[in-house]
């Protein structure tokens, strides 16, 4: 049975923002590894609702997305492959770490890079 931590990064992780929302704290600080520091709910939502936008005609899919649960962390390890209007396809490994109190996210840290590689359905790599 997955708990409610787990469901709310799983959400953030998949980009499913609007699920998520309720279970983050006032003053949530998201590090984006080499991409910068998001401070509070306010722009924790902002950032969020940008991404939103910006995949707009993207298709995502998620060949790994697995939660690993500690007492008050969900590490999410996810590979996906990002493909635009035009075909043209990415793909990004990500691990996102999520610091709860209680039942509210107070922290996250994001690790992204851009592979040279395919993933297959069971996400290893393809060729």
């Amino acid at each position: 049975m997955t708990s409610a931590n787990e469901q709310a990064a799983l959400a953030i992780s998949s980009h499913r923002f609007d699920e998520a929302i309720p279970f983050v704290a006032d003053d949530v600080v998201w590090d984006v590894v080499g991409a910068g520091i998001v401070n509070g709910r306010d722009d924790l939502i902002e950032a969020c609702r940008t991404l939103q936008t910006e995949l707009i005609g993207t298709t995502v899919t998620f060949d790994r997305l697995r939660a690993i649960v500690a007492a008050d962390s969900v590490v999410v390890d996810s590979v996906a492959t990002y493909t635009d209007s035009a075909g043209d396809e990415s793909v990004v490994a990500s691990c996102d770490i999520y610091d709860f109190a209680g039942d509210r996210i107070v922290a996250i840290r994001s690790f992204n890079v851009e592979l040279d590689v395919m993933i297959d359905s069971d996400g290893q790599e393809d060729g």
